[in-house]
């Protein structure tokens, strides 16, 4: 059972297409997993048509563009896709395309901790963490906001437990220790807008990894 989820404020703006494409995956991976945050978006989504409806009509601009472009750009992302990640929920499948989680061609940060980053358009910062079972990540500040979405495994800090499909949606400033619960590596995806800032003498030696 999903028990943490994204902040209303972020779902609001996902619902308006207000996001940004790092934001946006990770809002739409916890969509997979939250039936419950589906139908909250559903509703914001309907209400937003609602309000169209209601406004003023103002006459759209005569486009003289070619939209098959659009079109083709699309299609040619797709067919490039190789064989779905069943690891990973669908919105992930278009930016990891390794077969499998232990096929992803992870890059060791320190700690006993890697990542890989997804590459995305926009100035948000997304990768996924691979945490082994029972280890710490060092203590950290955020000078922005963090978005960690456990993918398997589970983690805990100081604001609970948090399982696959859970998210752990942290603010500036807030300073947190996440554990790896035993019996299974914690894999995330983590999304973030600004560098983290890391306490201690060690754990600044990795400040310039993430």
């Amino acid at each position: 059972m999903i028990t943490h989820h994204p902040d209303g404020d972020i779902l609001l703006s996902y619902a308006a297409g207000a996001l940004g494409e790092s934001w946006s995956i990770g809002v739409a991976s916890h969509l997979a997993f939250c039936e419950e945050c589906r139908k909250s978006v559903d509703l914001l989504e309907e209400l937003g048509g609602h309000v169209l409806d209601c406004s003023p009509v103002n006459p759209v601009p005569e486009f003289h563009g070619d939209l098959s472009l659009d079109v083709v750009n699309l299609e040619n992302k797709t067919n490039n896709l190789k064989r779905l990640n069943s690891d990973l929920p669908s919105p992930l499948n278009q930016y990891v395309t390794s077969e499998n989680i232990s096929s992803i061609d992870w890059r060791y940060v320190g700690g006993g901790v890697h990542e890989h980053a997804i590459e995305t358009a926009d100035e948000g910062n997304a990768r996924l963490l691979k945490i082994p079972a029972g280890r710490v990540v060092p203590e950290h500040s955020h000078h922005g906001r963090e978005l960690t979405l456990v993918l398997r495994g589970s983690f805990g800090d100081h604001n609970g437990e948090f399982f696959a499909g859970d998210v752990a949606d942290v603010s500036d400033g807030v300073v947190h220790k996440p554990i790896a619960n035993a019996g299974a590596d914690c894999i995330c995806l983590v999304i973030t807008d600004a560098p983290l800032k890391f306490s201690g003498i060690i754990p600044n030696l990795v400040q310039r990894l993430f």
